[in-house]
């Protein structure tokens, strides 16, 4: 008796985690990138998204986006420390 209730609350628990999680990646997808990390819009980078687009490709859109803005910011000239004994 103890097994089936044990076994009807988890299966009660797994249904409400998985509407919940429906709930959320539904919502997620229609908010834009943007919106969704302020620090990304802070740092100008915005990839170019349509709505159907799945979030794989737009996690490897903003990773290519900020690899070449690190690499761009790799290439600048630093001044050479001032050494002197």
């Amino acid at each position: 008796m103890r097994l089936i209730f044990g076994v009807m609350s988890l299966l009660i628990v797994m249904v409400v985690i998985g509407i919940l999680a429906k709930k959320q990646l539904r919502i997620q997808a229609a908010v834009p990138v943007a919106t969704q990390n302020p620090a990304l819009a802070g740092q100008g980078i915005s990839p170019v998204t349509s709505p159907g687009q799945p979030l794989h490709i737009l996690s490897q859109q903003i990773q290519q986006q900020i690899k070449q803005s690190v690499e761009a910011a790799m290439q600048q000239a630093h001044p050479a420390p001032d050494i002197e004994k």
